[in-house]
């Protein structure tokens, strides 16, 4: 009988360029739930499913919460139906106010450039009287 193949904390870490710290919060927060053998933690393929989605979550800015509340709508029975709704709608939303964030943080830049423009015209202005007095 073959069995599932599984990895260990470091493979993990290695794999998707996390700290043990953060497998551990995840399990914590039961996202995560590796199989123990002893003081060994092996994740299997669900649990390797399971961080790369999160991470992806995290990524879009989702909140931990969201990303729980989705992980658990996989196991509906209703072929991930619910679970892809949910995570579109929620996906919406997050788009949303990432296209507001980029537009205040454009027009933010904007202004400050513009206030640099200024600083400099100041600055040079400042400079040529300074070197006409003397």
């Amino acid at each position: 009988m073959m069995t599932e193949q599984t990895m260990t904390i470091r493979q993990m870490c290695d794999a998707f360029d996390v700290t043990p710290r953060t497998l551990r919060f995840y399990e914590a927060k039961e996202l995560l739930f590796p199989r123990r053998e002893g003081q060994k933690r092996l994740f299997t393929k669900r649990d390797r499913a399971r961080l790369k989605l999160i991470l992806r979550g995290k990524r879009f800015g989702f909140q931990l919460e969201e990303i729980r509340q989705l992980l658990d709508l996989y196991d509906k029975g209703d072929q991930q139906l619910t679970q892809l709704t949910r995570s579109y709608e929620i996906a919406q939303e997050r788009l949303v106010e990432l296209e507001r964030q980029r537009d205040e943080l454009t027009a933010a830049i904007d202004d400050l450039q513009d206030q640099m423009r200024w600083g400099e015209k100041m600055i040079a202005s400042i400079r040529q009287s300074k070197n006409a007095a003397e």
